[in-house]
């Protein structure tokens, strides 16, 4: 929780629209809206949301992704960490990847982020987790210096790659 008493939480399906919007302010900060495909469809398709608590037990719907949600004293939704579960080999061990973090700008330096990537490494330890990972892009310095402040190194001999689009339907149909 943040120190203004914000609490965390992790999405459920009626929140589809905000997490649309929220990757919208996202992608608008990255000067990236054009590269937004995500619609509330797809989300509703394949992100994981909370379902229903038994025995103080969260269960989830099927889906690839799940959402933490942080929402402020007033009751709006400040944040989000988008999140999914990965495998170390060299580990032997399961981790998070943490696709997207953000915060709207009205409610930084509160430590709404700071909240959600604890929460993330709390859910790392209990599933018995070695490693919480993420990117950010190299010239969003306020981000990588609020990064490093807890600890993440940038692993600079590690180069990230990726096949999309076109190149991905190629490289499938070999």
């Amino acid at each position: 929780m943040a120190s203004d008493g914000a609490t965390i939480r992790h999405a459920t399906c009626e929140d589809v629209t905000t997490i649309l919007g929220l990757i919208h302010e996202l992608a608008a900060y990255e000067n990236a809206t054009s590269s937004v495909h995500a619609t509330e469809e797809t989300l509703s398709k394949t992100l994981s949301f909370a379902s229903t608590s038994t025995n103080a037990t969260t269960t989830f719907t099927t889906g690839y992704a799940k959402t933490y949600l942080i929402t402020a004293p007033g009751g709006e939704v400040a944040g989000m960490a988008l999140y999914f579960h990965n495998y170390s080999t060299w580990r032997g061990a399961p981790g998070i990847y943490l696709e997207d973090l953000f915060v709207k700008p009205k409610y930084r330096k509160r430590g709404y982020g700071k909240a959600l990537i604890r929460q993330l490494a709390k859910e790392t330890l209990e599933v018995g987790g070695a490693r919480l990972e993420w990117s950010c892009l190299d010239w969003n310095t306020p981000s990588l210096e609020f990064y490093e402040s807890l600890g993440a190194k940038q692993l600079k001999e590690w180069v990230g790659l990726r096949v999309d689009d076109e190149a991905l339907r190629r490289l499938a149909e070999g």
